[in-house]
Order: C-alpha cells, then structure tokens, then sequence
C-alpha cells in the first residue's frame, strides 16, 4: 500500500520540522520553498536554542525536546553546534536581585541554573564588563548553531533520512482541499501543511485577518573580534530580564520594569533587548529590536543600531569588535500572549505557524506535538 502523501508549504525552520514530523508519521512528504533556499527569518537570527527563557510546563519541554533532536542532527550532518549555556548579567542592584529571585524558582523546578559572582564571571567570561557587575545567573540548557548554516543543511538530511522531497523556486497561489497550485501547475496529496510564516496571510487571508496577529520586524548585526576571542557563553544585558515569560517568576521583574520604563523608554519603545552569540568562525551576533506592523519600510533604521551598540558596550567589553554586516527579519507575533498557531481552514489542510520569534528553539518540539494530532 502506498504511503499516504503530505506537502508542506515553507522551508524554514518550521517547516523543516514539520516536513520531519510528518515522515516520522509515515507520510511520503514534499516540502515547496517559493525561493532557490531558505532566506527567511529561519536564517536571520541568533541561532540561538533558549529553553532558558520558556515558561515551566508545556512551552520549557517543548523547548528541551527541540534542543534534543537538534542535537540529533547536527551529530548526524556535522552542524555544528555548542553547548555554551547563557549567561544573564547584572551591572544594576535590582537586576541582581530579580536573578537571585530566578535563581531560587528555577532550581525549585529542576532547571539547572547558578549565580556567578563578579570574580567567577570576570575570570571565566573574558568578554563581561566588569565595571559596575553585580553577578550573573548561568544556565547550562542553551545551544548555539549558526542557522545560516543549519537551515542549508537540514534539507539534506530530510532527504538522506526520511527521502524527504524539496521543490525550490516554486510559489505556491492557492491551496484547496487535497491539492494546491503552483501557477498553472498543481499537485495533489493527503495532507497539507501550510508553514510559511507571515506570508500565510496571501494564502488564507481570511484566517489572518480573524487572528490576533501582527508583524514583528527586528534589527541585527554582526561583528567580528580583531583578537579572535571566544565569548564561551551567550550573553545577555539586563533588558532582557523583562523580555522573556520565563523570567515572570520573579517577584520584583515589575519594579525593574518600572525603572527601565523611566531610565529606557526609548528601549522599551523599539522593543530592544541585547543579546550576543558566537558561531563557529568566531564571528559576533548582536541585536536586537521589535518593531510592530502590518508593513514595514524595507530601510533599517541606523539610530536603533546605536542604541544597541550602546547598550551592548555597558554589559560587553567589545571595543576591538568591527561591525560586518546588517540586516533585518520579520516573523508573525500573536498580540493575545500565545505563541503558536495550528488552524484547520479546510480538511486536510492545516496552518502551523506564529512561534513568536522562537523558530529555532521551539519548532521540532512543536511540529511533533500537533503532527501527533493529525
């Protein structure tokens, strides 16, 4: 008997999982990608896999599952990846007391996490200010890849593995049931998964305009260090203490939200929080900002590259690191706290997107658990 056949509409992060999910369901999958390969907010990103900043529950293993099969393939393809952890500093007293405060909750729920005081900081982490530091909070679950890397070498494993099909270069117009359209051309299959992050709205225009859903545009660079120099770990300033949901946990998140609000409206405007990761080349990813809209000017802005460079220079000691390259991506955001989507606009026809930003850490887990459903 003939396996039954799945298309999957998308070749980013997303979709790769979902095309994944589906062969392991015993589907005989084609993945359409509208461009030659992936160039997508599934490239432009920090390659990071952050279950430190994923609520406890179903969203924290969703992410640790995620980490695992990720890991899985890059021992398989040669991906490199490393398992360098985060590390969260405090250059201010109440950064420092909402990570004693995560400290305490994290531990309680079985995440392996631990304070770093300045001296353990400063002789481990070469690249961490060391004015005005306070102490850090360290965890050990967060992997780096670089996904520019990654996302071109998934497909090939797909294929190796799972003889995954990829169709390139073709834009799919129109999906109905059991079949879709690539210009005058069609295919037919069982099963169609629609995965092409905030391009969906051209497909089902009716099911993006009845979510509550934008667009989220952020700004990002990357640096390269004159001395070659290894972070060891991916850092992070205090702003994003208030960035992830995971951080909730701690008691006095809302007065440190309140001085930032006083001291940083301007961060808190653009959506900026910074971050830095390392690839294997050495080279320095920073960003990065959250800009909100239906349509955005294709212009980044160069004043919100500054206000992350100078934010970066007050928690990083990057001073011989030399600016490379600039760029922007845009994913879909849900304005109502949730972050995903899985409709069923037609039978046998489903949307799976809308992760927040959080393709890299949460689409293998996530694609498993709704694939599981079908």
């Amino acid at each position: 008997m003939d396996s039954k056949k799945a298309i999957v509409v998308g070749a980013g992060i997303l979709g790769l999982a979902t095309a994944r999910a589906l062969a392991l369901q015993g589907y005989a999958v084609t993945v359409i990608e509208r461009s030659d390969k992936a160039v997508g907010a599934s490239i432009r990103n920090f390659g990071m896999i952050w279950p430190i900043g994923q609520a406890e529950g179903k969203y924290y293993n969703r992410a640790m599952r995620s980490r695992e099969i990720w890991k899985d393939i890059a021992d398989v393809t040669g991906i490199w990846y490393e398992e360098a952890g985060s590390l969260h500093v405090a250059h201010h007293a109440d950064e420092w007391q909402v990570l004693q405060e995560l400290q305490e909750s994290f531990t309680a729920s079985g995440r392996t996490v631990q304070l770093m005081d300045k001296g353990g900081i400063s002789k481990k982490y070469a690249a961490v200010n060391p004015d005005g530091l306070y102490g850090g909070l360290y965890s050990n679950t967060e992997i780096i890849i670089d996904p520019r890397e990654a996302v071109a070498k998934v497909p090939i494993y797909l294929k190796e593995k799972h003889n995954i099909e990829f169709i390139w270069g073709k834009a799919v117009t129109n999906v109905s049931e059991g079949m879709l359209w690539m210009g005058d051309e069609t295919m037919q299959a069982d099963l169609i998964c629609v995965c092409s992050g905030a391009d969906f709205e051209t497909l089902f225009p009716e099911q993006f305009d009845a979510l509550d859903i934008t667009k989220c545009k952020l700004q990002m660079m990357r640096f390269t260090d004159k001395n070659s120099t290894r972070i060891g770990t991916s850092l992070c300033g205090g702003l994003s203490l208030i960035h992830y949901k995971s951080f909730k946990a701690a008691a006095s998140l809302e007065k440190l939200k309140e001085r930032y609000e006083n001291e940083m409206k301007a961060y808190l405007d653009h959506g900026i929080h910074v971050m830095v990761s390392q690839n294997k080349m050495g080279e320095l990813t920073v960003g990065d900002s959250h800009e909100l809209a239906n349509t955005f000017d294709p212009f980044d802005k160069v004043y919100i590259n500054e206000m992350i460079i100078s934010y970066l220079k007050q928690f990083a000691l990057c001073g011989d690191w030399q600016l490379t390259q600039t760029w922007h991506g845009i994913y879909p955001k849900m304005t109502n706290g949730k972050t995903d989507v899985f409709l069923k606009p037609l039978p046998g026809v489903y949307i799976i997107n809308g992760l927040d930003g959080l393709g890299m850490t949460m689409s293998f887990g996530f694609a498993e658990e709704v694939i599981s459903t079908i």
